[in-house]
């Protein structure tokens, strides 16, 4: 069974970075905002509007990053981590609103074309696929420690893919007057940001819903605590994400009568955190004497 591993580094670390990244990408939004009214390119009003989502979503992860770092206090006795999820909803939702929006507006093109000056797109478009890979450049390094900058990295490529269609859009509007191009383009922008959106958002929600996390076997996990030599049962199994990358489980296992509950209970973490990773667990130790009656095996 695989698992991902967090790697533990230091948190303050590449947040320089995260706001170089973010000031280009608001500084291109203005540019292609600018370019897209001035030539009409509906497909550069998409990108920008793209980069202006990626800026936000930026800044939205850079600020929950902070906030996840607080220790726990008397209000939030589990921390701030799942901050991060909560943020990744608004953005992903956020893009789901966008790339909608910008389908509708493909499809009022097509419907009545506009003109569209293409040299301007291609200047623009040219000058966003630079920063894009710039801004992918500075978050290189941390896409190799941290699982939410390697996100953040491959978005961005993605970007820069998004720049090239521009490019392309804008050069076959220029040579040939196919105003037809500008709303596919568009159409394919919003359909990647769609489909990037609907395939991240099931593993936000699973988080929040505090759901089992997707890649470890629950019948696996009560499994290998039933094993464990002086164990009758288990029940009132929880499996969830305290954050990305903390799994944590709470459950009542029932031990035979005159067995060594601490030791036992020792055994079980060891064996959790060895086969599954599971290094929260919360334990709670029964006797058949006074184990609770009639109880589902997971959930309550």
């Amino acid at each position: 069974m695989g698992h991902k591993h967090h790697h533990h580094v230091d948190p303050e670390s590449g947040d320089s970075r995260v706001a170089s990244a973010v000031a280009i990408n608001l500084a291109l939004t203005v540019a292609q905002v600018i370019g897209g009214i001035i030539s009409g390119s509906l497909s550069l009003i998409a990108d920008a509007l793209h980069n202006f989502s990626d800026a936000i979503a930026l800044i939205i992860a850079f600020a929950a990053r902070k906030i996840a770092r607080r220790p726990s206090d008397a209000q939030m006795t589990f921390g701030y981590g799942r901050i991060e999820a909560v943020a990744a909803l608004v953005n992903y939702t956020t893009l789901i609103v966008i790339g909608l929006y910008l389908v509708y507006e493909a499809i009022l093109r097509f419907i009545d074309p506009s003109p569209v000056t293409g040299w301007i797109i291609v200047i623009v478009a040219g000058a966003a696929l630079l920063i894009d890979l710039a801004t992918a450049a500075l978050t290189y390094t941390m896409s190799k420690t941290s699982v939410n900058m390697r996100a953040a990295f491959l978005h961005n490529l993605a970007d820069a893919l998004g720049s090239v269609a521009v490019i392309i859009a804008g050069t076959l509007v220029l040579l040939y007057g196919w105003l037809w191009v500008d709303p596919a383009v568009t159409v394919l922008i919003a359909g990647y940001i769609l489909w990037q959106s609907f395939s991240e958002l099931p593993g936000v929600v699973r988080i929040l819903m505090l759901g089992s996390p997707a890649d470890m076997d629950a019948a696996a996990v009560i499994e290998t605590i039933a094993q464990v030599p002086g164990v009758v049962s288990v029940h009132h199994v929880h499996l969830w994400m305290m954050g990305e990358h903390d799994p944590a489980l709470d459950a009542h296992v029932v031990l035979e009568p005159g067995s060594d509950g601490p030791r036992i209970r020792g055994e079980i973490k060891k064996r959790l955190e060895t086969e599954h990773h599971l290094h929260h667990t919360t334990l709670e130790i029964e006797h058949p004497s006074d184990q609770c009656n009639d109880s589902p095996m997971i959930g309550h």
